[in-house]
C-alpha cells in the first residue's frame, strides 16, 4: 500500500507560509517502517482542486490531506472532495456533535459548516480542538494547521494502518565519502546497479563552501539482505580507492 500527500494551499504556492507537513509525514511513516510514495502541492482554485482529487482518488493509495477545510470562502477542500467524487455534501452528525460541544452556546452556522463532508465519509478526531477533519476513499482531510493535523495524522496511522507498521522489509543505508566526486564512482554505481535490480542506489553530493570539505552520500534502499550486500561492496571498493568514508547515522 503506497502512502501519500497532498499539500493544499495558495499560501504555500506563494510563499506567505512553508510547507512543514512534507518532512513530518516523511519522520510519522519512517517510525512506523512506512515511506513516502509520492507528494503533490495544490492551489486552493475549485478547478484545478477537484481536477488534483479525482486524479489521488483514481490512484487508490492512502492520501494525507492537508489544509483547506476551515470556515471562510477560501476554503474548498470539502467541497472538492465531494465534486471530485460525484457526492453532495452534508453534516455529519458525529463532526456537529463534537463542533456543538466544542462552542456550546456560541455555535454559528458557519462553524457547523467546518462539519459538512462529502457523504459517506468518517470523522477524524482533532484532540487539539475537537473539530474534526474527515476520510473517504483512503483520504485524510486535515487543517493545516501542524499543531492540529499531526497527531490526527498519527492517529489514522495507528488506528487504521497498524498491521502495516514495520511489515515491509525494507531499509536504507548510506556512507559518506570524502574528497571524492560522483564521477569518479560511476562504473562502480553501475555495476552495483546491475548487480541489485531489486534495490535502488542513490547518490546526493553535496557542494562545499570554502573551507569545507567536498562529500558524497552514497547509499542503497531495499531489503535488509540485498542493502547489506551492496553495501559491503560498495565500501570495499571505496576502501580499495583509499578515500575516507563513514557510516551515515
Amino acid at each position: 500500500m503506497k502512502f501519500a500527500a497532498l499539500i493544499i494551499g495558495d499560501e504555500i504556492l506563494s510563499g506567505r507560509r512553508s510547507d512543514k507537513h512534507l518532512a513530518k509525514l516523511i519522520e510519522l511513516l519512517g517510525a512506523r517502517g512506512l515511506k513516502l510514495s509520492w507528494a503533490r502541492y495544490c492551489s486552493d482554485d475549485l478547478a484545478q482542486l477537484t481536477a488534483t482529487l479525482r486524479q489521488t482518488f483514481a490512484s487508490g493509495d492512502v492520501v494525507f490531506c492537508f489544509g483547506g477545510i476551515g470556515a471562510t470562502p477560501d476554503d474548498r477542500t470539502r467541497e472538492a472532495a465531494g465534486a471530485a467524487l460525484g457526492v453532495e455534501l452534508a453534516l455529519h452528525p458525529e463532526a456537529e456533535a463534537e463542533i456543538r460541544a466544542r462552542f456550546g452556546d456560541e455555535i454559528t452556522a458557519e462553524r457547523l459548516q467546518m462539519g459538512v463532508y462529502p457523504l459517506g465519509s468518517e470523522i477524524v478526531p482533532n484532540t487539539y480542538n475537537r473539530i474534526p477533519g474527515f476520510s473517504i476513499r483512503e483520504h485524510y482531510f486535515t487543517p493545516g494547521f501542524p499543531v492540529m493535523a499531526w497527531p490526527m495524522v498519527e492517529w489514522v496511522l495507528d488506528q487504521r494502518y497498524a498491521h502495516l507498521h514495520h511489515a515491509e522489509d525494507y531499509v536504507e543505508q548510506a556512507i559518506t565519502i570524502w574528497d571524492t566526486y560522483e564521477g569518479q564512482l560511476i562504473g562502480m554505481m553501475q555495476q552495483i546497479t546491475a548487480d541489485f535490480p531489486g534495490a535502488t542506489l542513490f547518490s546526493l553530493p553535496t557542494l562545499a563552501a570554502q573551507g569545507q570539505r567536498r562529500s558524497l552520500e552514497l547509499g542503497m534502499k531495499g531489503t535488509a539482505a540485498s542493502v547489506a550486500a551492496a553495501m559491503a561492496l560498495i565500501k570495499a571498493d571505496i576502501d580499495t580507492r583509499g578515500l575516507e568514508w563513514q557510516d551515515k547515522v
